[in-house]
């Protein structure tokens, strides 16, 4: 009896260090988590209204926001950055809100257990504690200018300014924890001999998913800071990073994600890397020497087209190095993975290269520009909107191969010698594309009366592709994809009907059916996804398991 007691006594001790332990751990994490707001000098900014001086249309003086015939919303924001970020705000605050509203929502379903999104929130916490001492004072102000209009919903994930900086890594955290099935965009340039009139044309798909809703309310942003360069950008509510984006000299910016180590801290998150370029140079020279200045914890590329040099390079970056790959003729493409020589042969780009959709998009990418002739505005959209595989083959649609994935949040092709850039519109990269001149737009002097300020006459239409059945069955095929990730109760066979020489569309009715334990017709469905075209190893890896295990579980 007294030996038990004594067990009984140590059990209690041990438990209550352990308890004391974890209550000390996650006190240091909310500790760390706890990112201090920047300190504003002059805060006289917080005091401007929004007016309404047309229907649809909202200005804080020079400043506005509307939304065109096209379905884009348009934003011009001026002054310093705390100034201009607090005008941002409060003219686009209903989609700075609903922009929030949809990221959650996705979070939720990709993480449905409450408790594991609360350690997450520490998680990110600890993991950007140092997110400040690597972003600029200016974009420090400037983000907490914009999240002073951020949503009251969401005090228990953290304060709005830490939320906003935050999401500001969005993409490099999610590209790091999901290195194995990474979706990843496209881009190219040509000039010279290769173009039909000799100028620099860029173009490139934005693939970053965060669920449909997300892709809703695209802000084409046109911005006049105080100190750099004006330049546009292709974003959301509440986001002032660029992905893609060109300034007033013809200095363009697009960033692909490439394959990155896990990182084990935080530094400048990649898109506050392509604004501060966009924002400061008007050459490659100077582009290169911003990116070499800041620190990123993933690996990317960076196309920078410069209408002074007159071409465009790839500056690829990993967390320790930098190369230029500067392919020494007239045309560049560029997937997800890195093409100098410095980093051709490393260890996560041999991996890129073997087991994802990387190289074989590359080389479809690489046979539509020899298929088209010298290139021009016209042919970059259509290679843009290009869904075949190599040889045009069907893969499916949706496919990871493909130059068009049916995912991007945006489609974007510059003339950075002619300062035009044109924006894609829904659905995907099918709907119409709208041209801007950048001279134009920087030239307004505010807007008092709701007008189009896009140039119809430069405009190209929509695919015809998107009055096609084929299409009206891939959009069904999208709503059956929404109700398995729902949980919701579908008919497998209609699953596959809808987009039958898709890969995905039969592991998905496999993975379906092995979850109703009906595992004879999940092996079947199984066993045809691999025999079509699949995105990546991941995913082949996959099958074969599934395969595997129900055939096992068939036999038994």
């Amino acid at each position: 009896m007294l030996k038990r007691s004594k067990f009984l006594r140590r059990l209690l001790r041990v438990l209550a260090v352990t308890v004391l332990l974890f209550g000390l751990f996650f006190a240091y994490l909310v500790w760390v988590s706890d990112i201090p707001a920047p300190k504003i000098k002059d805060t006289a900014a917080l005091q401007l209204q929004r007016q309404q001086p047309d229907s649809g249309l909202y200005t804080i003086n020079n400043s506005w926001f509307r939304k065109s015939n096209s379905g884009l919303y348009e934003l011009y924001a001026e002054g310093t950055p705390f100034e201009r970020g607090v005008i941002n705000g409060k003219l686009s605050k209903e989609l700075v809100q609903l922009q929030e509203d949809y990221f959650s929502a996705q979070i939720n379903k990709l993480v449905p257990s409450k408790f594991y999104r609360h350690f997450l929130k520490y998680f990110i916490g600890f993991f950007n504690r140092k997110l400040p001492d690597y972003v600029t004072e200016e974009y420090k102000e400037e983000i907490y200018g914009v999240s002073r209009s951020a949503s009251d919903n969401y005090g228990y994930i953290g304060d709005k300014y830490q939320r906003i900086l935050n999401y500001h890594s969005a993409h490099d955290i999610g590209h790091a924890l999901q290195n194995l099935a990474l979706v990843g965009c496209t881009s190219f340039g040509t000039w010279g001999t290769a173009s039909e009139d000799s100028s620099l044309i860029i173009g490139r798909n934005f693939d970053f998913y965060v669920g449909d809703d997300f892709a809703k309310n695209k802000i084409v942003a046109f911005i006049n800071p105080s100190s750099g360069y004006k330049f546009m950008s292709v974003t959301w509510g509440g986001f002032t990073g660029v992905v893609s984006g060109m300034n007033e000299k013809g200095l363009t910016v697009t960033i692909n994600a490439a394959k990155s180590s896990y990182p084990t801290g935080a530094a400048t998150p990649v898109s506050l890397v392509a604004r501060e370029i966009v924002q400061y140079a008007q050459n490659i020279r100077e582009a290169l020497a911003i990116a070499g200045k800041r620190k990123m914890f993933v690996s990317e590329s960076f196309l920078v087209g410069s209408a002074a040099d007159g071409k465009a390079v790839i500056i690829e970056k990993t967390p320790d190095s930098l190369a230029v790959y500067d392919p020494g003729k007239n045309a560049i493409q560029c997937t997800n993975h890195f093409q100098s020589a410095e980093f051709w042969n490393s260890a996560p780009n041999r991996e890129m290269r073997d087991k994802s959709s990387s190289v074989y998009r590359y080389n479809r990418l690489n046979q539509l520009l020899t298929q088209n002739g010298k290139n021009s505005v016209q042919k970059t959209i259509a290679v843009l909107r290009d869904y075949k595989g190599i040889n045009n083959a069907d893969i499916g649609l949706g496919n990871e191969k493909a130059v068009n994935q049916f995912i991007a949040h945006h489609s974007i092709v510059f003339e950075p010698q002619k300062l035009l850039v044109w924006v894609s519109t829904s659905p995907w990269q099918l709907g119409p594309f709208v041209c801007y001149d950048l001279n134009k737009v920087f030239s307004l002097q505010g807007m008092k009366t709701n007008r189009e300020i896009n140039e119809p006459q430069l405009a190209f239409p929509a695919d015809p592709f998107i009055y096609t059945p084929q299409f009206k069955h891939f959009e069904q095929f999208r709503n059956y994809q929404a109700k398995v990730r729902d949980g919701e109760t579908i008919n497998p066979d209609s699953l596959v009907a809808e987009n039958p020489t898709f890969y995905n569309s039969y592991i998905l009715a496999g993975d379906y059916c092995f979850k109703k334990k009906e595992y004879s017709k999940a092996a079947r469905f199984y066993q045809k996804s691999l025999t079509l075209e699949i995105a990546n190893h991941g995913e082949q890896e996959h099958a074969r398991s599934q395969l595997k295990k129900a055939l096992h579980k068939t036999e038994n």
